[in-house]
């Protein structure tokens, strides 16, 4: 690469067309205690948070599992949230995480997750769940092959998304 070319980061995009309303959708995922029931990476372990997700600034947390780490939490901060459009969260080291103990400009890697909701007739809508880690540093990035590693846990998590919002007890 050319001295002063940067390369530009795209985020990690999967989608999926669920039958179901943006505004079920939206509710599943403004759920905490629903994100065990949807975790494609299997690394979601429970909930602290026990209130549905209000708007921006909200932070929730969630009971974690990484072989390298044991188990910890995660404090997600609230970045985006416009009720049955998008929704979208930032991780924090949170209680037993190494990095935790840090400067809270530290416990954050610069991550980001999100849905996007868009309507696909009056009873369906197409869900893409992305993955930015742009600002995350250089090498974490190079570990995670820019995000690419979550991409098939995010598809596990739009297919248990749709199973959740199909099944007829759901809506």
């Amino acid at each position: 690469m050319p001295l002063g070319e940067e390369t530009v980061r795209v985020p990690v995009k999967v989608s999926r067309r669920i039958g179901a309303p943006a505004a079920m959708i939206f509710r599943v995922l403004a759920d905490p205690r629903r994100h065990t029931e949807l975790d494609g990476s299997g690394m979601l372990r429970g909930t602290v948070t026990m209130t549905p997700i209000s708007g921006v600034g909200d932070v929730f947390i969630m009971k974690m599992y990484f072989s390298e780490l044991g188990d910890y939490e995660m404090n997600n901060h609230v970045v985006e949230y416009e009720p049955d459009r998008r929704i979208g969260w930032e991780p924090e080291a949170g209680r037993g995480h190494p990095a935790a103990a840090e400067a809270a400009s530290e416990r954050r890697w610069g991550q980001r997750w999100s849905y996007e909701l868009v309507p696909d007739g009056p009873d369906a809508t197409i869900v893409t769940e992305v993955y930015d880690c742009s600002l995350v540093p250089a090498v974490t990035r190079r570990n995670m092959d820019d995000g690419e590693v979550w991409a098939e846990g995010m598809a596990r998590t739009l297919e248990r998304l749709d199973a959740a919002c199909t099944r007829t007890d759901s809506r």
